[in-house]
């Protein structure tokens, strides 16, 4: 499995509808609120056959209310 943790803007006032259409979706691991540039940092696991741009494309980023995204994969765990 391919660790993946996306970081999300929202639009302002659309965090909570946000995060409740994640939720909904349940394609997360773990979903906080965070304080910075982003609003929202999404941990999720995808086998490794999964195209990761993809995957966001079709399950993310047509949430309403989402700015931006930012993604970042990881490699070995210590």
């Amino acid at each position: 499995m391919q660790c993946v943790f996306v970081q999300i803007r929202c639009k302002p006032g659309t965090g909570y509808e946000v995060a409740d259409e994640i939720a909904k979706r349940e394609i997360h691991s773990e979903l906080y609120s965070t304080s910075g540039d982003y609003d929202l940092l999404m941990k999720m696991y995808l086998s490794e056959d999964k195209d990761i741009g993809k995957f966001i494309n079709d399950h993310v980023l047509d949430i309403k209310g989402i700015e931006r995204t930012y993604t970042t994969l990881t490699f070995k765990a210590f």
